[in-house]
Protein backbone atom coordinates (compact mmCIF):
# COMPACT_ATOMS: atom_id res chain seq x y z
CA UNK A 1 0.00 0.00 0.00
CA UNK A 2 1.62 3.31 -1.02
CA UNK A 3 -0.06 5.92 1.36
CA UNK A 4 3.19 8.07 1.52
CA UNK A 5 1.92 10.47 -0.57
CA UNK A 6 -0.70 12.27 1.64
CA UNK A 7 0.23 15.37 3.54
CA UNK A 8 -0.46 15.13 6.91
CA UNK A 9 -2.79 16.56 9.09
CA UNK A 10 -0.16 16.84 11.91
CA UNK A 11 -2.52 14.22 14.52
CA UNK A 12 0.01 11.93 16.35
CA UNK A 13 -1.49 9.49 18.93
CA UNK A 14 -1.31 10.43 22.82
CA UNK A 15 1.21 8.89 24.63
CA UNK A 16 -1.39 7.74 27.69
CA UNK A 17 -3.75 7.15 24.95
CA UNK A 18 -4.55 4.22 26.41
CA UNK A 19 -4.70 5.47 30.15
CA UNK A 20 -6.38 8.24 30.47
CA UNK A 21 -9.84 8.27 31.64
CA UNK A 22 -12.82 9.00 29.17
CA UNK A 23 -16.72 9.89 29.34
CA UNK A 24 -18.80 7.39 28.52
CA UNK A 25 -19.66 8.16 25.36
CA UNK A 26 -16.55 8.77 23.87
CA UNK A 27 -15.31 6.89 21.35
CA UNK A 28 -11.47 6.99 19.76
CA UNK A 29 -10.82 6.04 16.28
CA UNK A 30 -7.25 5.08 15.16
CA UNK A 31 -6.65 5.68 11.57
CA UNK A 32 -4.67 3.39 9.08
CA UNK A 33 -2.81 6.63 8.21
CA UNK A 34 -2.68 10.29 8.02
CA UNK A 35 -5.88 12.03 7.72
CA UNK A 36 -6.65 11.95 4.23
CA UNK A 37 -9.87 12.29 1.46
CA UNK A 38 -10.31 8.17 2.59
CA UNK A 39 -11.56 9.18 5.76
CA UNK A 40 -14.42 11.91 4.52
CA UNK A 41 -17.52 10.00 5.40
CA UNK A 42 -15.36 10.31 9.63
CA UNK A 43 -14.65 13.56 8.62
CA UNK A 44 -17.60 15.32 7.72
CA UNK A 45 -19.63 13.61 10.13
CA UNK A 46 -17.52 15.18 12.27
CA UNK A 47 -17.83 18.59 11.29
CA UNK A 48 -22.24 17.95 10.36
CA UNK A 49 -22.06 17.50 14.29
CA UNK A 50 -23.51 14.00 13.30
CA UNK A 51 -21.31 12.14 16.20
CA UNK A 52 -22.53 14.95 18.38
CA UNK A 53 -26.23 14.12 17.65
CA UNK A 54 -25.47 10.63 18.08
CA UNK A 55 -24.21 11.20 21.96
CA UNK A 56 -21.06 10.45 20.56
CA UNK A 57 -17.37 12.52 21.36
CA UNK A 58 -15.36 11.33 18.66
CA UNK A 59 -11.97 11.30 18.07
CA UNK A 60 -9.84 10.56 15.10
CA UNK A 61 -6.24 9.60 15.88
CA UNK A 62 -3.75 9.67 13.36
CA UNK A 63 -0.98 6.76 14.32
CA UNK A 64 2.98 6.97 14.78
CA UNK A 65 3.53 3.37 13.50
CA UNK A 66 0.52 2.10 10.86
CA UNK A 67 1.51 -1.27 11.10
CA UNK A 68 0.62 -0.84 15.06
CA UNK A 69 -3.10 -0.10 14.72
CA UNK A 70 -4.64 -3.48 15.00
CA UNK A 71 -2.38 -4.56 18.01
CA UNK A 72 -3.37 -1.07 19.85
CA UNK A 73 -7.08 -1.56 19.15
CA UNK A 74 -6.62 -5.22 20.68
CA UNK A 75 -5.24 -3.64 23.63
CA UNK A 76 -7.78 -1.50 24.40
CA UNK A 77 -5.43 1.87 23.30
CA UNK A 78 -8.25 2.83 21.02
CA UNK A 79 -11.92 1.70 20.27
CA UNK A 80 -12.12 1.82 16.90
CA UNK A 81 -9.17 0.85 14.24
CA UNK A 82 -9.30 1.35 10.64
CA UNK A 83 -7.55 -1.32 9.12
CA UNK A 84 -7.89 -3.71 5.65
CA UNK A 85 -10.22 -6.38 5.13
CA UNK A 86 -7.04 -8.62 4.01
CA UNK A 87 -5.30 -8.11 6.85
CA UNK A 88 -7.94 -8.93 9.48
CA UNK A 89 -7.67 -12.33 8.23
CA UNK A 90 -3.70 -12.90 9.38
CA UNK A 91 -3.89 -11.24 11.94
CA UNK A 92 -7.12 -13.74 13.24
CA UNK A 93 -4.03 -16.14 12.08
CA UNK A 94 -2.02 -14.59 14.65
CA UNK A 95 -4.44 -14.89 17.22
CA UNK A 96 -5.49 -11.06 17.77
CA UNK A 97 -8.71 -10.56 19.20
CA UNK A 98 -10.31 -8.08 16.61
CA UNK A 99 -13.40 -7.64 14.97
CA UNK A 100 -14.51 -6.58 11.95
CA UNK A 101 -18.07 -4.19 12.12
CA UNK A 102 -18.31 -2.27 9.29
CA UNK A 103 -17.05 -0.51 6.46
CA UNK A 104 -15.37 2.60 5.46
CA UNK A 105 -14.43 1.96 1.81
CA UNK A 106 -16.05 -0.95 0.19
CA UNK A 107 -13.88 -1.68 -3.50
CA UNK A 108 -10.48 -2.70 -3.78
CA UNK A 109 -7.88 0.53 -4.22
CA UNK A 110 -4.67 -1.53 -4.63
CA UNK A 111 -3.74 -1.87 -8.21
CA UNK A 112 -0.99 -2.95 -10.28
CA UNK A 113 0.57 0.24 -11.85
CA UNK A 114 2.26 1.28 -15.10
CA UNK A 115 3.15 4.15 -17.37
CA UNK A 116 0.97 4.91 -20.16
CA UNK A 117 3.84 5.64 -22.59
CA UNK A 118 5.93 2.27 -21.58
CA UNK A 119 6.70 -0.86 -22.72
CA UNK A 120 3.29 -3.01 -20.71
CA UNK A 121 0.37 -2.35 -22.46
CA UNK A 122 -1.35 -5.73 -20.70
CA UNK A 123 -0.52 -7.76 -18.28
CA UNK A 124 1.32 -10.37 -20.37
CA UNK A 125 3.47 -7.75 -21.12
CA UNK A 126 4.85 -8.03 -17.50
CA UNK A 127 6.66 -11.21 -19.08
CA UNK A 128 10.31 -10.52 -18.50
CA UNK A 129 9.85 -7.32 -17.10
CA UNK A 130 10.77 -5.96 -12.90
CA UNK A 131 7.84 -4.82 -10.75
CA UNK A 132 8.17 -3.05 -7.65
CA UNK A 133 6.67 -3.46 -4.22
CA UNK A 134 6.76 -2.03 -0.31
CA UNK A 135 4.78 -4.82 1.10
CA UNK A 136 5.62 -8.69 0.86
CA UNK A 137 2.85 -10.87 1.59
CA UNK A 138 -0.43 -10.22 0.48
CA UNK A 139 0.69 -7.95 -2.41
CA UNK A 140 2.38 -10.63 -3.79
CA UNK A 141 -0.40 -13.32 -3.40
CA UNK A 142 -2.30 -10.43 -5.48
CA UNK A 143 0.75 -10.05 -8.42
CA UNK A 144 0.75 -13.87 -8.75
CA UNK A 145 -3.19 -14.46 -9.13
CA UNK A 146 -3.36 -11.73 -11.62
CA UNK A 147 -0.74 -12.71 -13.94
CA UNK A 148 -2.12 -16.51 -13.40
CA UNK A 149 -4.98 -14.73 -15.25
CA UNK A 150 -2.63 -14.21 -18.64
CA UNK A 151 -0.19 -17.49 -17.94
CA UNK A 152 2.23 -15.78 -16.36
CA UNK A 153 3.75 -16.40 -12.71
CA UNK A 154 6.02 -15.05 -10.21
CA UNK A 155 8.78 -16.81 -12.44
CA UNK A 156 8.13 -14.59 -15.16
CA UNK A 157 9.13 -11.27 -13.69
CA UNK A 158 11.61 -9.93 -11.23
CA UNK A 159 10.59 -8.24 -7.80
CA UNK A 160 12.17 -5.57 -6.70
CA UNK A 161 11.52 -3.98 -3.09
CA UNK A 162 11.62 0.17 -4.00
CA UNK A 163 11.28 0.90 -0.20
CA UNK A 164 7.55 2.43 -0.43
CA UNK A 165 9.02 4.76 -3.03
CA UNK A 166 6.97 3.75 -5.66
CA UNK A 167 5.87 6.11 -8.11
CA UNK A 168 9.61 7.04 -8.05
CA UNK A 169 10.79 3.80 -9.33
CA UNK A 170 8.43 3.79 -11.76
CA UNK A 171 8.69 7.16 -13.18
CA UNK A 172 12.89 7.15 -13.30
CA UNK A 173 12.08 3.80 -15.06
CA UNK A 174 13.96 1.61 -12.53
CA UNK A 175 11.05 -1.06 -12.65
CA UNK A 176 8.25 -1.26 -15.41
CA UNK A 177 5.31 -1.68 -13.02
CA UNK A 178 4.55 -1.44 -9.14
CA UNK A 179 1.87 -3.31 -6.94
CA UNK A 180 0.53 -1.80 -4.02
CA UNK A 181 -0.07 1.91 -5.45
CA UNK A 182 -3.38 3.00 -4.35
CA UNK A 183 -5.72 3.76 -7.90
CA UNK A 184 -7.27 6.91 -6.45
CA UNK A 185 -4.10 8.95 -5.82
CA UNK A 186 -0.88 7.17 -7.54
CA UNK A 187 -2.53 7.81 -10.72
CA UNK A 188 -3.27 11.44 -9.84
CA UNK A 189 0.50 12.02 -8.54
CA UNK A 190 1.55 10.55 -11.55
CA UNK A 191 -0.22 12.53 -13.71
CA UNK A 192 0.89 15.79 -11.68
CA UNK A 193 4.38 14.98 -11.95
CA UNK A 194 3.77 15.06 -15.46
CA UNK A 195 3.79 11.16 -16.29
CA UNK A 196 0.93 9.26 -17.21
CA UNK A 197 -0.26 6.09 -15.81
CA UNK A 198 -2.17 3.06 -16.57
CA UNK A 199 -3.62 0.79 -14.01
CA UNK A 200 -4.51 -2.80 -14.03
CA UNK A 201 -7.03 -3.93 -11.20
CA UNK A 202 -6.98 -6.73 -9.01
CA UNK A 203 -10.78 -7.75 -9.25
CA UNK A 204 -10.63 -7.69 -13.02
CA UNK A 205 -8.39 -10.52 -12.72
CA UNK A 206 -9.15 -13.32 -10.69
CA UNK A 207 -9.23 -11.40 -7.04
CA UNK A 208 -12.18 -11.90 -5.24
CA UNK A 209 -13.65 -8.55 -4.79
CA UNK A 210 -12.71 -7.59 -1.00
CA UNK A 211 -13.50 -3.90 0.88
CA UNK A 212 -10.16 -2.07 0.86
CA UNK A 213 -10.74 0.02 4.65
CA UNK A 214 -12.82 -1.81 7.48
CA UNK A 215 -13.48 -0.77 11.03
CA UNK A 216 -12.57 -3.03 13.70
CA UNK A 217 -12.70 -3.35 17.42
CA UNK A 218 -11.49 -5.55 19.80
CA UNK A 219 -13.61 -8.57 20.78
CA UNK A 220 -15.27 -7.82 24.03
CA UNK A 221 -16.45 -4.22 22.52
CA UNK A 222 -18.85 -5.88 20.00
CA UNK A 223 -21.81 -5.02 22.22
CA UNK A 224 -21.07 -1.99 22.84
CA UNK A 225 -24.03 0.39 21.91
CA UNK A 226 -21.81 3.46 20.82
CA UNK A 227 -20.21 1.29 17.77
CA UNK A 228 -24.00 1.08 16.62
CA UNK A 229 -24.69 4.78 16.83
CA UNK A 230 -21.00 5.40 15.22
CA UNK A 231 -21.77 3.88 11.84
CA UNK A 232 -25.21 5.19 11.87
CA UNK A 233 -23.71 8.65 11.92
CA UNK A 234 -21.02 7.46 9.32
CA UNK A 235 -23.86 6.28 7.08
CA UNK A 236 -24.93 9.51 7.32
CA UNK A 237 -21.90 11.59 6.55
CA UNK A 238 -21.65 8.86 3.45
CA UNK A 239 -24.77 9.96 2.28
CA UNK A 240 -24.29 13.47 2.65
CA UNK A 241 -21.23 13.07 0.30
CA UNK A 242 -23.14 11.53 -2.24
CA UNK A 243 -25.75 14.31 -1.94
CA UNK A 244 -23.59 17.38 -1.47
CA UNK A 245 -19.88 16.65 -2.89
CA UNK A 246 -19.20 20.36 -2.84
CA UNK A 247 -19.88 21.22 0.39
CA UNK A 248 -18.28 18.32 1.91
CA UNK A 249 -15.36 18.96 0.15
CA UNK A 250 -15.31 22.86 1.86
CA UNK A 251 -15.72 21.16 5.21
CA UNK A 252 -13.45 18.52 4.60
CA UNK A 253 -10.52 21.94 3.66
CA UNK A 254 -11.79 24.22 6.35
CA UNK A 255 -11.25 20.91 8.79
CA UNK A 256 -7.73 19.94 7.03
CA UNK A 257 -6.47 23.18 5.05
CA UNK A 258 -3.28 21.71 4.49
CA UNK A 259 -5.23 18.76 2.46
CA UNK A 260 -6.22 21.51 0.09
CA UNK A 261 -4.85 20.87 -3.23
CA UNK A 262 -4.69 19.11 -6.53
CA UNK A 263 -3.90 15.91 -5.44
CA UNK A 264 -6.31 15.77 -2.65
CA UNK A 265 -8.73 17.56 -4.62
CA UNK A 266 -8.76 14.55 -7.08
CA UNK A 267 -8.26 11.87 -5.25
CA UNK A 268 -11.92 13.46 -3.27
CA UNK A 269 -13.31 12.92 -6.75
CA UNK A 270 -12.07 9.73 -7.48
CA UNK A 271 -12.40 8.04 -3.73
CA UNK A 272 -16.66 9.10 -3.45
CA UNK A 273 -17.96 5.78 -5.37
CA UNK A 274 -16.08 3.62 -3.35
CA UNK A 275 -17.27 4.41 0.51
CA UNK A 276 -19.99 1.79 1.58
CA UNK A 277 -23.39 3.83 1.47
CA UNK A 278 -24.32 0.86 4.28
CA UNK A 279 -21.48 0.52 6.53
CA UNK A 280 -22.46 -2.26 9.01
CA UNK A 281 -23.80 -4.44 6.45
CA UNK A 282 -21.81 -7.43 5.76
CA UNK A 283 -21.97 -9.53 2.95
CA UNK A 284 -20.97 -12.80 4.45
CA UNK A 285 -20.76 -14.44 0.62
CA UNK A 286 -17.81 -12.09 -0.23
CA UNK A 287 -15.96 -12.70 3.45
CA UNK A 288 -16.30 -16.22 2.63
CA UNK A 289 -15.05 -15.80 -1.12
CA UNK A 290 -12.00 -13.87 -0.24
CA UNK A 291 -11.07 -16.05 2.71
CA UNK A 292 -10.65 -19.40 0.48
CA UNK A 293 -8.61 -17.32 -1.69
CA UNK A 294 -5.97 -16.37 0.93
CA UNK A 295 -6.33 -20.09 2.22
CA UNK A 296 -5.67 -21.65 -1.55
CA UNK A 297 -2.54 -18.71 -1.56
CA UNK A 298 -1.03 -20.15 1.41
CA UNK A 299 -1.21 -16.75 3.21
CA UNK A 300 -3.31 -18.39 6.04
CA UNK A 301 -3.48 -21.98 6.92
CA UNK A 302 -7.29 -22.06 6.70
CA UNK A 303 -10.37 -20.10 6.07
CA UNK A 304 -11.99 -19.04 9.13
CA UNK A 305 -15.54 -18.98 9.87
CA UNK A 306 -17.07 -15.62 9.47
CA UNK A 307 -18.33 -14.65 12.84
CA UNK A 308 -14.29 -15.30 14.13
CA UNK A 309 -13.25 -12.19 12.06
CA UNK A 310 -16.55 -10.21 10.61
CA UNK A 311 -20.09 -8.94 12.17
CA UNK A 312 -23.46 -7.40 11.70
CA UNK A 313 -24.59 -5.22 14.37
CA UNK A 314 -27.93 -5.41 14.67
Amino acid sequence: MNRRTFLAAGLVLPAMLGGRARAADTLTVLLEWFVNPDHAPLVVAKELGLFEAAGLAVELIAPSDPASVPRLVAAGQADIGIHYQPSLYLDHAAGLPIKRFGTLVETPLNSITVLADGPVASLADLKGRTIGYSVSGFEQVLLAQMLASVGLGLEDVTLVNVNFALTAALASGRVDATIGGFRNFELTQMSLEGHQGRAFYPEEHGVPAYDELIFVTRSELVGDDRLPRFLGAVEKGALYLVNHPDEAWGLFTSAYPDLDDALNRQAWTDTLPRFAKRPAALDHGRYERFARFLAASGLIEAAPDIPAVAVELM
